[in-house]
Parts: C-alpha cells; structure tokens; sequence
C-alpha cells in the first residue's frame, strides 16, 4: 500500500528518489545512483495502521520517538555483544546531494542505511502468551508448533521465551509457522541463526526493559543479507544483519509492570487506545462492511501519542522533546 495510495503523499526530498512506501514508512534511494544501487533512506511517518488500514489522522511524534527509541536500542544491543550488526550508518544531517547522512526536512524521523537482501520471514520472540499467539494456543495447545503447558491465560507469562516465526503478508496478516517451515525457507544453519539471534535479542530487551518497570511480553524483528552473500552459503548466518526498526511500541509489546495481572488484556504503550475506539460504538465503524475507519477525535490521537512518548521515556530514561 502506497503512501499515495492512504492519502499522504510521500515527500519529496533532495538528491533522493522514492522507491516505495509501506503503512508507515516511506524508503528512499540516491537518486545519482542507478534504481536498486546505492545506500537507503528509511523514514518513518507519522501514519498510524490498525485491523490492516492505514487511517487517515497521523500521530504527531510518532515517527521521530520511533526512530529515536531504535537507536538508543541499536546502541545498546551494539554494545552487549550480541554479535548482530545492524543497518544503521548515519542519522546525522548530511548535504543536499544525498552523499552523506539524511535530508533535513526529515530529521529525527530518517535513517540512512545499508541495502540488504530481506529475509521473507518475520522472527518472533514471545515471552508471555496473547494476540496471535494466544489465538494459537487456544486452537492446539502450541504456538508456531511449539508446545506448551495447560492452564495458561491472557498475559501468562512462559517458563522460557519462545521463537514464533511468520511468513510475510503482502495484504492482510503475516502467517504464524513453525520452526520447520522457516527451516525449508532459508535453510537449517541460516533459520538456526536466525533463532538464536531474536532470542538473544528478546533476552537483552526483556531484562532492560524490566529493570524500568516495563515487561517485554514480545518482539518482532527484521534480518537480512548483504547483497551478494546467498542464504544458502556457508556464510549467511554470520553475515545477517539486523534492520528496519527494533524494541519499538509498533514492533513488541511493552507492558507495565506495575499493572500486569494474567487473564485478561494487559495495558499497552502503543496504539491501543486507536484499535480500542476503532470498535466502540462511538466510531461508528463497520468493519464488517470493510469501509475505511472513521478519523480520530483529538483526544484518542493525544492520548495514543502520550503513550508512545512515555514508552521512550520510560525506556531511554529521557525527557521527550
């Protein structure tokens, strides 16, 4: 889905071509350097998506603390010796010719990056059961084919954390899949790493974020190869690379700490208060009938952004702004 496409245009910008944008992120390369060459811009909107649309009112901020709060996380996963290089090169402001750093007319919201070739599967963290998940569990008693206890709830916490993986969607929801398919996918060694890596990771973010009051119940994150180095060479799985976005509200599920109770649904900093008013009765919205979402009154749109801002906050111990 285009930027376009939502009614936000993406932005032209000096020196850079528009190669395409997703729900909330428009991506951008040199335009001196031949289409498919050369470093990438990634700069995340303030666009907001929930239930598969992306609605038409923005979240002031929403892009800037993302970007902000992958960094800080960039830097810290960097220095715990996780093993994992990530796609960052600069988010510094550069010159108008796109030789160097990001444009100014998106700074706080741009990173300039290195070219990977994606890998077509989404690696998953769990270490506490709900969404997806939970649906899963309910159905067969595992989840992506990984087994596990009787008796647990909403917001239950497990023994150990979990690698739950999907393939990606192009529309609609990416499909939850198990070890094995990721395997066939990429390869053992390559989806061995790709385990042990979101595991590592989700370890590293759980206990930070802990120690702030704020349980990491998942994660989502993004790997991929540099160009020229095949999945299936002996080399690929030390050569991933992590990328996109990383331990971001848009990408895990923080909750607070202080609040967690198994059993229901737990209180979130992210979008919530966006999916929780998009089915009252007070937006009118039929989704059934798939008509696009009504837009946001003022105050779902402040307090969803008021979420996102204490996320980082919370997090990064840092005042916002």
């Amino acid at each position: 889905m285009s930027a376009a496409a939502t009614g936000a245009a993406p932005a032209e910008l000096p020196g850079w071509r528009h190669v395409r944008s997703g729900k909330v992120r428009d991506l951008y390369e040199p335009a001196s350097a031949a289409p498919g060459e050369g470093d990438l811009l990634v700069v995340a909107s303030d666009r907001v998506s929930a239930f598969d649309h992306v609605l038409a009112t923005p979240v002031p901020d929403k892009g800037a603390v993302l970007t902000a709060l992958s960094l800080w996380w960039f830097e810290r996963l960097a220095d715990a010796g996780l093993g994992l290089p990530d796609h960052v090169l600069s988010a510094d402001v550069g010159p108008d010719d796109a030789s160097a750093g990001v444009p100014a007319a998106v700074a706080g919201r741009a990173v300039r990056c290195r070219r990977l070739e994606m890998l077509p599967v989404e690696c998953v963290a769990r270490g506490y059961l709900t969404g997806s998940g939970l649906a899963d569990y309910r159905a067969t008693g595992a989840v992506c084919g990984v087994e596990l206890p009787d008796g647990l709830e909403d917001g239950s916490r497990l023994h150990r954390p979990v690698f739950t993986p999907a393939t990606k969607a192009d529309v609609g929801h990416d499909e939850n899949v198990s070890f094995a398919v990721v395997a066939d996918l990429l390869g053992p060694a390559l989806a061995e790493r790709a385990r042990e890596v979101t595991l590592r990771l989700y370890a590293l973010g759980e206990e930070v974020a802990r120690e702030r009051g704020v349980l990491l119940a998942d994660t989502k994150i993004e790997l991929g190869l540099p160009p020229g180095v095949e999945a299936a060479s002996a080399d690929a799985p030390e050569a991933l690379v992590l990328a996109d976005e990383v331990l971001t509200p848009d990408s895990s599920r923080f909750w607070d700490a202080a609040a967690w109770a198994p059993g229901r649904a737990q209180p979130s900093f992210d979008k919530q208060f966006v999916r929780d008013w998009l089915l009252s009765d007070a937006s009118g919205w039929d989704r059934a009938a798939d008509a696009p979402p009504p837009p946001l009154p003022d105050d779902v749109v402040e307090a969803t952004r008021g979420r996102y801002v204490e996320a980082y906050e919370r997090l990064t111990g840092r005042r916002w702004g």
